[in-house]
């Protein structure tokens, strides 16, 4: 008698447990949980490329600050030879005024250039 109740309750855990195992893996296999997931790892790819291009940036300005400093390039020259700007600066957009050297020895900036004729934005 308690030989047969033991195996019928072994089997009937056994037919649940079975069954919400299947259950699960059928859930985890639908379009919309397959998508989920993808998104998922994607998002953790493009933090992992975040960090990894952080990580070679701040090495880029390691080695350039090492270079400069084996080639002697942060140190203050003549009066003859100005030191030139360790970065470029960024450049303007279009319609500003740009710094450099203009048609008069001293002059800063070029006049304003006036925007393109044909406007790409018109076509969206």
């Amino acid at each position: 008698m308690f030989r047969r109740a033991f195996w019928f309750t072994t089997g009937a855990a056994a037919g649940v447990w079975a069954t919400t195992k299947v259950n699960r893996k059928l859930r985890s296999l639908t379009p919309e949980s397959l998508g989920a997931r993808a998104a998922d790892k994607a998002v953790e790819t493009g933090h992992r490329m975040r960090d990894f291009a952080l990580e070679v940036r701040t090495g880029m300005v390691q080695r350039e600050d090492e270079l400069n400093d084996a080639l002697g390039l942060q140190a203050p020259m003549d009066a003859e030879h100005p030191v030139l700007p360790a970065r470029p600066q960024p450049r303007p957009g279009l319609g500003e005024a740009r710094p450099g050297p203009g048609p008069a020895r001293g002059d800063t900036t070029y006049p304003a250039l006036p925007a393109h004729p044909y406007d790409r934005k018109e076509d969206h």
